[in-house]
């Protein structure tokens, strides 16, 4: 079957968890590896923890070595991307012609892979319920393998179930954000905030323990203690106090973004 013929039977269209394909990478398929040069990957909080731990970094050395800063489209909110190699591919750093050599800690874009993920939560009429979508790339082969999958059962398989759930506040707030007006902005020191309690774990950490943070905000003596001994568990924290802070117009005065 010609890539032509297995595009023809990919359309692009809205699926769900029940949703059945046929795909499978491997070393045999002859685009390997192809996917991971010229992409371009926006990093969650959580794929920042994975990677920055698995290469023995802070997070503030992983992000200026491996990311760039981005304003995200229609939200005007920071995320960073990885930085690809200055070779005539534009490849991903982490990627070699025998595979990736980070595979384990690989981020949620490429555990998704062939798919992306969408939402239509905080518009009129959405369900609140994430879509899937193939990302047709006409290199790619994968789809004239014949290992069959719905979208849950890949989900589960690629580990990316796991990142979803970790980073649902994360990805709320960009989602919340798109559906304000558009002259309601955030503040150059309200994106910092969001920046670092996003991706700067190890600054956000300081930020929480070394000031008087619990003063102006206090939090039962449990979850100080789990969130002092758990990066997941700040990072959700975290994330939970920019939206209370940052995103609740409810909230007079510290919620509306306009007076931050």
């Amino acid at each position: 079957m010609s890539i032509s013929d297995a595009m023809a039977k990919i359309q692009p269209v809205r699926l769900g968890p029940d949703s059945r394909f046929t795909f499978e990478c491997h070393k045999g398929v002859s685009c390997f590896t192809q996917c991971c040069r010229g992409i371009n990957i926006i990093l969650t909080p959580y794929d920042i923890i994975r990677l920055k731990n698995r290469l023995e970094l802070d997070s503030e050395q992983f992000l200026a070595i491996y990311t760039k800063l981005e304003l995200l489209e229609k939200t005007d909110l920071p995320v960073v991307t990885l930085k690809l190699l200055d070779d005539e591919r534009n490849s991903c750093p982490f990627v070699r012609d025998e595979g990736c050599i980070i595979y384990s800690d690989r981020p949620s874009s490429c555990r998704y892979y062939p798919m992306g993920v969408g939402s239509l939560a905080h518009k009129e009429g959405a369900d609140d319920k994430d879509f899937y979508f193939f990302v047709n790339e006409p290199h790619c082969k994968g789809f004239e393998e014949k290992k069959e999958w719905t979208v849950l059962d890949w989900r589960v398989d690629q580990g990316v179930d796991v990142h979803d759930e970790i980073n649902a506040e994360w990805t709320d707030l960009l989602v919340r954000k798109r559906s304000f007006p558009s002259h309601i902005r955030l503040t150059e020191k309200s994106k910092r905030m969001f920046f670092m309690a996003s991706y700067n774990i190890d600054q956000f950490r300081r930020f929480v323990f070394d000031s008087s943070f619990f003063k102006r905000y206090p939090a039962p003596d449990e979850v100080v203690e789990k969130i002092r001994n758990d990066e997941v568990e700040l990072l959700k924290f975290g994330l939970a106090w920019i939206k209370s802070t940052l995103f609740d117009p409810s909230r007079a005065g510290a919620g509306d973004p306009r007076n931050l």
